[in-house]
């Protein structure tokens, strides 16, 4: 619905009245949940959260009034998707009524991923049974940054076992699935967090990025999703590197003008980072009121790795580029050259030896030996494999991955941004890429078919976005994958608005009820 000047009203006795002020000036836009909750704000969905934010502030909604609605959604259908795993009502309650900080973000109801984010005395499971009541004693550097923004955080979503599959299954909390087909997955590691936007329960929630975790959940429920430069965004107070730097922290969002906001709000350094920040000229969201100039275009449509890819998947990384050249931009086919250039590494160590340390961590916690329940059969695996490394082949690992990122510059000398699925299969059925599947190596052989395109962007330490711009026949989503130059989103994020505004997808939601 579109308010009025004339809707005004004084926002302290809104807030003092429960809401019922609200509610009889604003008629059907809120109703009353029941006769102990405050109202909720029906034309919730409709905004994204810049959006609700706006709300507030012109004391047109309260915080609590859009915290009920996300709840209201939540328990209407997170039974069927499975991507709240700890709600947090009565916490975030008692936030939406106090004064909350005046930041981009005022007042929007949020969800954190439950790997990574962790909150001062809340559990953090990281996806894995050895985390149960692991309960930590300070905010994450980017929760403290959330809290600063005015959100307010109402539970933790669904990741997989230490984020090592992309797909949000575990034997602690089950499968997430996708609410455009539920008999599919919602991809991960930030599945959770993907289902529920997708879904309506938040406009965006965090995710986490290692390996494609932000853009593969993304693309299989029809989001924007965005992995940002290596060093972006600041990973303390607890690690400064996540995946020997593969990993980066991240929103899943409907609006591509919430994840600008967002990158705002969490970006930018912090004592003690890994990496230096790069550099940007100006507000992320300022860049969207940016025309991108005319664009060099490189298309692959081919897997690095020679796996199959589906044609759908295919057909929507032509089509995105026939969008491209019909919004002015040069787009040539590169799959040839790029193929040959950046078939994915193998870097077992480098993966390995991070998930060995959480394990070993958290054994030293608990002051006691690993059991057979305390892990998933592949991450056990991981976990055996790792202790066999020596320290040369993890630095033998880390030398490919800098001279990938030199390859890559040199690459993209000729080429503002690479074009690709973000996908080589459709979202496939639970069960294949879980960690419980006893057989390692038709594990991986399903996971790299699923994913040959997201890696490199997380080898390479560049930005990559997963854009939602075709469905198929059967109202699938399926995203196309933008690799910028390294430290260049704003470039992205001007494509991105450009994108949206040609071909919309705010309105087209999954039939679930």
């Amino acid at each position: 619905m579109v308010f009025s000047r004339s809707s005004r009203f004084d926002r302290r006795y809104a807030l003092k009245s429960g809401g019922c002020f609200i509610a009889s000036m604003l008629g059907s836009s809120v109703a009353s949940a029941d006769e102990t909750r405050a109202p909720v704000f029906t034309d919730y969905d409709k905004y994204d959260g810049v959006g609700l934010s706006n709300l507030v502030r012109q004391g047109l909604v309260s915080p609590i009034e859009l915290l009920e609605s996300a709840i209201s959604r939540a328990e209407a259908v997170n039974a069927k998707i499975n991507a709240i795993v700890t709600p947090l009502y009565d916490l975030a309650r008692k936030q939406a009524r106090t004064d909350l900080p005046t930041g981009t973000f005022q007042g929007v109801p949020f969800l954190v991923k439950d790997l990574g984010y962790w909150m001062k005395g809340i559990e953090c499971t990281e996806g894995s049974s050895l985390y149960r009541g692991n309960r930590p004693t300070e905010d994450d550097t980017v929760v403290k940054r959330l809290k600063a923004a005015g959100l307010v955080i109402m539970g933790r979503t669904h990741s997989c076992e230490f984020g090592g599959s992309a797909s949000s299954e575990s034997a602690i909390f089950g499968v997430t699935r996708n609410p455009w087909d539920l008999d599919r997955i919602a991809g991960g590691s930030s599945g959770g967090s993907a289902a529920a936007v997708a879904a309506g329960i938040v406009p965006m929630a965090s995710g986490s990025d290692g390996g494609g975790s932000i853009r593969i959940p993304a693309s299989c429920c029809g989001l924007f999703g965005m992995k940002v430069t290596r060093g972006r965004v600041p990973l303390g107070p607890r690690v400064y590197e996540l995946l020997q730097g593969l990993a980066t922290l991240g929103v899943i969002t409907r609006s591509v003008r919430d994840s600008a906001a967002m990158l705002d709000t969490i970006g930018g350094p912090a004592k003690g980072d890994a990496y230096a920040h790069p550099p940007q000229k100006r507000n992320y969201l300022e860049e969207l009121a940016i025309e991108p100039g005319q664009l060099r275009v490189g298309l692959v449509t081919r897997s690095p790795s020679g796996s199959p890819v589906d044609p759908s998947c295919v057909r929507a990384a032509e089509e995105a580029g026939r969008l491209c050249e019909r919004l002015g931009h040069r787009v040539d086919d590169v799959t040839e050259s790029f193929v040959n250039e950046f078939a994915p590494e193998k870097l077992i160590v480098m993966w390995t030896t991070s998930a060995r340390l959480a394990v070993e961590h958290r054994l030293a916690q608990l002051g006691r030996k690993l059991k057979d329940e305390d892990l998933e059969y592949i991450t056990r695996v991981n976990y055996e494999q790792a202790g066999n490394a020596k320290a040369i082949d993890l630095e033998r690992e880390r030398l490919i991955l800098h001279e990938m990122s030199r390859r890559m510059a040199r690459f993209q000398r000729n080429y503002d941004m690479l074009l690709m699925p973000t996908l080589g299969q459709l979202p496939l059925e639970p069960g294949r890429l879980s960690q419980s599947r006893n057989d390692f190596e038709g594990y991986i052989e399903d996971l790299l078919t699923f994913t040959p395109f997201c890696v490199i962007a997380n080898q390479t330490g560049q930005p990559a976005m997963s854009v939602p711009l075709h469905w198929t026949a059967e109202n699938l989503p399926v995203g196309v994958q933008f690799f910028g130059r390294f430290g260049d989103e704003a470039t992205l994020f001007r494509l991105a608005s450009q994108l949206e505004q040609a071909q919309p997808w705010k309105d087209r939601r999954p039939l679930l009820r």
